[in-house]
């Protein structure tokens, strides 16, 4: 079983959930978003974790990069990144790409990990079943979210 201190790590594992709307919970009570689930489901899997919730509903990869340095304190393990489909929505897609490369070269810089997830991960499901609005995810599609994203997140705290 992967603890924190299979980790190399004596103190709490800081994870930071960096997106837009789906990240934050959209629709849905804190408590049921996917970084408080995420939380939750680390801490069955013996993993002391504490999980930041930096969404914000309406985000850019540009907005994500322009306030990166305030939402991952210094320390942080790990940020999961979830760039959504706002860039596209207003235009910015041909800017996508070099924010998130600079959101990993800036993280790399300072020895925080990153994983990068999106929306394809639930594709497959019914899209009556996890958004009540096409775009945002029910609680139970949050809760699927965390589910689908812990053996990534857990794979990549292992390295």
């Amino acid at each position: 079983m992967l603890s924190s201190e299979a980790l190399g790590q004596t103190q709490t594992v800081r994870i930071v959930a960096l997106g837009a709307s789906n990240t934050a919970g959209w629709g849905v009570a804190a408590s049921e978003s996917y970084p408080a689930r995420l939380e939750a489901l680390l801490a069955a899997k013996g993993v002391h974790a504490a999980v930041s919730n930096a969404g914000v509903p309406g985000d850019t990869t540009g907005g994500m990069l322009a306030r990166l340095d305030r939402e991952v304190p210094p320390g942080a393990h790990l940020v999961i990144l979830q760039p959504g489909t706002n860039d596209e929505r207003y235009g910015l897609g041909a800017e996508r790409a070099a924010n998130i490369a600079e959101i990993q070269r800036r993280l790399s810089e300072r020895g925080t990990k990153l994983l990068i997830i999106d929306n394809s991960m639930l594709a497959e499901l019914p899209t009556s079943e996890l958004r009540e609005d096409g775009i945002h995810y029910t609680p139970r599609g949050y809760a699927l979210l965390a589910e689908r994203v812990l053996p990534l997140l857990l794979a990549a705290l292992g390295n």
